[in-house]
Order: C-alpha cells, then structure tokens, then sequence
C-alpha cells in the first residue's frame, strides 16, 4: 500500500499540504490555517500528477515505448484513476465557494499558466531541447502554488517570509534537477532531461552552488529574522537542501529502490517538526 501510494505521488500531496501550513503560519507560527485551501491545494497537486502521468501513458501506449514502473501502474489503473479524477473536479467546484476571493483570482492565473505549460510540453517531441525548460516552469509552478494560495490571504507579508519562499524556490529546483541527474543514472539510453541537456559536470555544479547559496541565506534569514518561527522555517529549509545535497554526494546508495525519490519528495515533510 505503501508502494501504490508513493506511485500516486501521495507522499508529494502530503509534503506540500505541510509545507503550505507552515507558509500560512508565517511569521509567528499561531495564523489559523484556511481549510478550504490546503484541501483544494492537495486535490489540484494530485491532479496535476496524475494527469501528467496518464498523458505519459497515452503517449507510450500510441508509440509503443518502454514505460518506467510509476508509468505501468497508472496504465493498469488509468480507467478508475480518470473517474477519481473526475470526481475531484467536482469537489474543486465545490469548494469554489468556501475561498476567498484573492485565492480564486490567484488561482485562475495560476491555472492559465499551468495549463499554458501543459499545452506547450505536449507539442514537444521526446528530444527537444526547449524541454529544458520543463524543470524552471514546474519549480516555478509549484512554488507559486503552496506559497501563493496563502500569500493571497494575507493583507501584508514581510521580508522574512519572501526571503523562505525564495529559498523554497531554490529547493524545489535542486529537488527537480537532482531527480533528473538519478534518472540519467538510472536510464542512460533513453532519458532525455535538463541534467542530460546541461551535461553532469554542469549540473553538478549548479546543484552544489545552490546547496551554498540556500545554506547562506538561510543562515541569515536565522540570525537576522525577527520572530521564532521563521528562524525556525529557515533551519528546515536549510535541511531541505542538506539532505538533497546528500543524494547528490552519493548517488549510488539511493538509486536502489528509487531511494532517492522517497527522500527527495520527503523532505517536504520536514516542516512538520516545527508546526
């Protein structure tokens, strides 16, 4: 259970659900939490997953080609996932009316963004090299989602805060570009990614600069915030980035098992320590 669960990227839902809770308790760690919006923010990333996933799949059934595990679990369950699916359409509708109205027109430019990404990926070919593009606009879509849903409810935000949603940013990228170098290790004759197209001297470079650059800001984030919690925000986040930082450092002990993926897609758990 515990398998299928991480194939249907439900560890993932969870690390953003709990990364979103502590951004909406910014600064002080006691805002109360908006529970139409972490719910709907859970159903929009599982969606957006899984339907990424299916089209995967419908493109690997039309061509034949060879589909990683993830992929075969989606194709055996892609007739019950659609109505899954379906059905939490229609529970996004009706929380519709339980959001404010910041978050709905927040929400809308992020949906036309998103799917503008959606639309434009799937009219590359498998080897095109605007592909390297799909890491930034995900990193961007991501963040943009767990820390803007609650951004828009909030009438001010302080230097602290966007300081934690810039090293967010810079996390969710090494945690995208990290996972690109695994799969090149673990795929080399078939995977066409950001870290095949930069080359893995060159990614490894970026991985470690933003290794140093989160380290740094997080520490001045921590000596010079003015509240507790996001100190404290900043030391996870600062941990984030370590433990990516250890994938990267010894790649041949987490790709057995796809460990990387459980722990990379993990340390978005990590703000529960503080919450």
């Amino acid at each position: 259970m515990l398998r299928k669960a991480h194939y249907l990227s439900l560890d993932v839902v969870v690390g953003a659900v709990i990364s979103h809770i502590m951004v909406a308790r910014l600064p002080d760690g006691h805002r109360p939490v908006g529970w139409a919006t972490t719910l709907l923010l859970a159903i929009c990333v599982f969606v957006i997953y899984a339907v990424d996933r299916l089209y995967d799949v419908h493109k690997s059934l039309t061509t034949n080609s060879e589909m990683t595990i993830r992929h075969r679990f989606h194709a055996e369950n892609r007739l019950v996932l659609r109505q899954v699916l379906l059905g939490l359409v229609a529970v996004c509708a009706i929380l519709l009316f339980w959001l404010p109205k910041s978050v709905i027109l927040f929400g809308t430019g992020l949906a036309l963004f998103s799917g503008a990404y959606v639309w434009g990926v799937s009219r590359l070919g498998v080897s095109n090299s605007k592909l390297a593009w799909k890491e930034p606009a995900v990193t961007l879509a991501y963040t943009v989602g767990v820390w803007g849903s609650s951004w828009a409810q909030k009438p001010t935000i302080g230097w602290s805060e966007i300081g934690l949603g810039v090293l967010f940013l810079f996390i969710v990228f090494q945690n995208l570009l990290l996972f690109s170098v695994m799969e090149s290790y673990e795929f080399p004759d078939t995977a066409y990614n950001l870290a095949t197209i930069l080359g893995f001297d060159r990614s490894d470079v970026v991985l470690r600069t933003i290794t140093v650059v989160v380290t740094v800001l997080a520490l001045v984030i921590f000596f010079m915030a003015d509240d507790r919690f996001a100190q404290r925000a900043a030391v996870i986040e600062g941990m984030m980035s370590a433990v990516l930082y250890l994938i990267q450092r010894y790649p041949n002990r987490f790709l057995t098992d796809e460990r990387y993926r459980w722990i990379g897609d993990g340390i978005f758990w990590l703000p529960v320590l503080i919450l």
